[in-house]
């Protein structure tokens, strides 16, 4: 008799899930309370300051949505994100799922960790004279500062779950602190009253569609490791609203701190630069001093717990024979390398904005045919047995759903179509649209298979 293939998921049984609804909050408002929400708001104010409000509140809701569906799918199952694409993309194919979100989450730990190590320059700079990165010789300031932040990740990473949620409770007091702290010096130097009629000069305006693509990207990434936190649950309650809301609060709470204080140093100085809006540059032009940047770092911590999470579940996923540990671990030294790429590239906006073109293409497709395949054509319901049986149904075609990823890659082409097309560009943008245009035709698609099939 033939052995059937075992392809071993990790599940969190209810008896071991101990996240309680602050926990759950605190993890994805100080998710979002970080420096790279920061700097969206600051890539954002060039759609003007109510431009960038409606842009912000409109886009973040809809993914947030995702991330509440995504976050019940966890509960249910308590499975990873990526372990959970087994179904859809099949038990092989969940492989480039898992290889996307590692990408993106070593990513944005280094976006993360590029605004923290700048940072730790204006310290330096402050205390040893160093050389700020932006300076001649300020590279090496700049690579030091990298060099500790990686430290302090490997440090948190290796003490567990229960630090990272440590991490966040700390993290969220001392940035609602340094928030108060710093808008009460932004309106102190610049009136609302200004800031609400700053135009954006022509050359350097966005259209409200590119906003919301920009948002999209952003705020979906979360969405992509929704069920590798809320399988820690054990309450449906917690699992769904503690996400939406903490991470709806985070970003409108960081991003608008970073959209008002871009346009407020653009009224000041008369220059609008996206460039200048990351947390510590604008620290440094408010005149915040160390305690500000000590913060800026503090934060890069508490967000970079999350996305290191994230990226070590996913490489767990794809090689289930090491510890999450020691994924965790690699995933951390593999960021700190990748936080060196704007050095490289000479422009950390630029860098960032192409990264966030690429998550825009390919994030909303993915989770589109992820949430259908669940609760549409699986009725809300996976059994572990068919997750991890490769003679099962998730088998597919060589272990991979082949419509599946031709669904995704249309959902690219559209994505990239829409965005050419000036009312999209103008209104809706192209990433939610291309999720709406991917889900029907997943689930048309895989409706006449299954026909043919029985």
């Amino acid at each position: 008799m033939k052995a059937t293939r075992q392809y071993p998921l990790e599940s969190i049984a209810p008896k071991h899930r101990h996240m309680n609804y602050w926990d759950m909050f605190a993890t994805w408002v100080g998710a979002n309370a970080n420096n790279g929400t920061w700097f969206i708001g600051g890539v954002i104010a060039a759609c003007g300051l109510w431009g960038g409000v409606s842009a912000l509140i409109i886009g973040s809701s809809i993914a947030y949505v995702f991330l509440a569906i995504v976050g019940l799918i966890g509960y249910r199952t308590g499975i990873t994100t990526t372990g959970l694409s087994r179904a859809s993309f099949g038990i092989r194919g969940s492989v480039v799922p898992s290889i996307v979100n590692l990408v993106q989450f070593i990513g944005w730990t280094a976006v993360n960790t590029f605004i923290a190590a700048t940072s730790i320059s204006y310290i330096c700079n402050t205390v040893f004279g160093w050389p700020v990165y932006g300076k001649p010789g300020g590279n090496w300031t700049l690579l030091f500062g990298i060099v500790v932040m990686s430290v302090l990740h490997l440090i948190s990473v290796s003490a567990g779950q229960r630090s990272v949620q440590m991490i966040e409770r700390i993290g969220m007091i001392l940035v609602f602190a340094f928030v108060v702290w710093e808008t009460f010096v932004v309106f102190k130097q610049t009136s609302f009253h200004q800031i609400s009629q700053w135009q954006v000069p022509f050359k350097q305006k966005m259209s409200f569609g590119s906003a919301l693509d920009a948002l999209a990207a952003f705020n979906l990434a979360w969405v992509t490791a929704g069920a590798d936190f809320t399988r820690f649950t054990n309450k449906r309650f917690v699992a769904t609203s503690a996400p939406f809301w903490g991470a709806l609060i985070g970003v409108l709470w960081f991003a608008l701190v970073g959209l008002v204080a871009t346009i407020s140093i653009a009224v000041s100085s008369g220059t609008y630069d996206a460039n200048n809006s990351d947390p510590s540059t604008i620290a440094a032009k408010l005149g915040l001093g160390i305690l500000a940047m000590i913060v800026i770092i503090l934060t890069s911590m508490t967000a970079n717990a999350v996305n290191l999470q994230a990226a070590g579940s996913a490489l767990n996923n794809m090689m289930p024979k090491i510890s999450l540990k020691v994924a965790l671990w690699i995933a951390t030294i593999v960021a700190t390398f990748v936080t060196m790429i704007p050095m490289v590239v000479g422009s950390f906006l630029d860098t960032f904005t192409a990264f966030l073109d690429i998550l825009g293409m390919i994030l909303g497709p993915w989770m589109s045919i992820m949430c259908v395949d669940y609760f549409i054509l699986h009725r809300g319901h996976y059994s572990m047995d068919d997750l991890t049986n490769g003679d099962g149904p998730f088998w597919y075609r060589l272990g991979i759903n082949w419509w599946a990823f031709a669904c995704w890659i249309l959902g690219v082409v559209v994505f990239l179509g829409l965005q050419k097309i000036e009312w999209f560009d103008q209104t809706v943008g192209a990433a939610y649209p291309a999720m709406v245009i991917v889900g029907i035709v997943y689930y048309i698609i895989m409706k006449i298979r299954s026909t043919m099939i029985h």
